[in-house]
């Protein structure tokens, strides 16, 4: 088990982008309770959007999973900017995930891999969570993926 996200963070020599900012008339975190819920966030570091385009024909699903990633690291992001401290979380309750998917794509779940993977490398069991990988037509500003999260946080 993961003791301290923050430490393992280090150890992987991960840097957080600053907090993604709302696009439009959102907040892009919302507590109700020790639950903590982010609005979704896309592929960008520190507001300059990384990946644009469609998954299975001008973006690979290895590209794409890189993107996924790159938004869970806007999570994290926003759960240090809200909490404090990565070190808050006590379980990732749920992604939800949107892909720009061309027609006939069905590799949405590898794609979220991309977040999934990389929250339990940061989090161990703590980043285990459910799950929706869904394929869209178009996302905001053209990107490939657009992740959400349901987070509870340690009292």
């Amino acid at each position: 088990m993961v003791d301290s996200a923050e430490a393992t963070l280090k150890t992987l020599a991960l840097e957080l982008p600053s907090p993604p900012k709302a696009l439009a008339s959102y907040v892009p975190v919302q507590q109700v309770g020790e639950l903590l819920y982010t609005s979704g966030v896309i592929p960008s570091w520190n507001g300059d959007v990384q990946f644009r385009g469609i998954v299975g024909a001008d973006v690979s699903v290895k590209d794409a999973a890189r993107a996924a990633e790159i938004c869970a690291l806007n999570i994290m992001a926003l759960i240090r900017q809200h909490a404090g401290s990565l070190d808050r979380v006590e379980q990732f309750i749920q992604l939800s995930g949107f892909v720009r998917s061309a027609a006939g794509f069905e590799e949405q779940p590898k794609v979220l891999n991309g977040a999934s993977d990389l929250i339990y490398k940061v989090f161990g069991e703590r980043g285990r969570h459910t799950r929706q990988a869904l394929g869209t037509s178009e996302l905001p500003l053209g990107v490939p993926v657009e992740i959400s999260a349901i987070i509870r946080l340690k009292p």
